[in-house]
């Protein structure tokens, strides 16, 4: 696993501990370990109470990242990005009704409404997926969101409704608000210009 992964895993996160960052990574435990011991001794990671990004390792990965999109199409990628702000509009809405209706917090005891979002869910995860595939095809790190959102969506189909937007797991809203990061950063966007046009999420 690449030190970009793995610097720019901690980044989504913010703080993240040595096993939820190797369970976001989907990768070896042991592995992660190595990595992040190296970077840690290398002043790019802080090991505390959590690991942390340094203000070096911002740099450094700022580097790095910029250095990864010299080798994107970014037309593709910029394709890509456009078809991502539509469906990420209908999600937005989407996890808004979840979370509200008739203007007040979602008490989930109407099945019917509740099964009528999930099944807007479903669609959402349909149309993504060629998105992902598209993107991953000029940054291909980035085909795991793909796998990550099918775990959440599996979650809640299991019946576990935290999976869907729970901000402390990786829940779809989790793993989605992270690959429109990913895609801002590769298409060399910032969310602050995302916002100022209101596809940021």
């Amino acid at each position: 696993m690449s030190e970009l992964a793995v610097l720019h895993a901690v980044r989504l996160k913010g703080r993240v501990s040595l096993a939820d960052l190797a369970a976001t990574l989907g990768e070896d435990a042991d592995d992660v370990a190595g990595v992040v011991d190296r970077l840690t001794e290398s002043g790019l990671l802080i090991d505390g109470k959590a690991l942390r990004v340094s203000a070096e390792g911002r740099v450094r990965l700022d580097a790095l990242l910029a250095a990864e999109r010299k080798h994107i199409d970014t037309a593709a990628l910029a394709a890509a990005y456009a078809e991502f702000r539509a469906v990420n509009a209908d999600f937005k809405a989407l996890v808004t009704d979840w979370q509200l209706k008739d203007g007040q917090p979602n008490t989930h005891d109407e099945t019917a409404y509740d099964a009528a979002i999930l099944a807007r869910l479903d669609d959402v995860h349909q149309r993504v997926a060629p998105i992902v595939s598209a993107a991953a095809a000029q940054v291909p790190r980035l085909s795991r969101y793909f796998a990550k959102l099918q775990a959440a969506l599996d979650n809640v189909h299991r019946g576990d409704a935290a999976w869907l937007s729970r901000p402390i797991i990786d829940s779809y809203h989790t793993v989605w608000f992270e690959l429109h990061e990913e895609l801002i950063v590769a298409a060399d966007l910032t969310r602050e210009s995302e916002a100022k046009s209101g596809d940021a999420q």
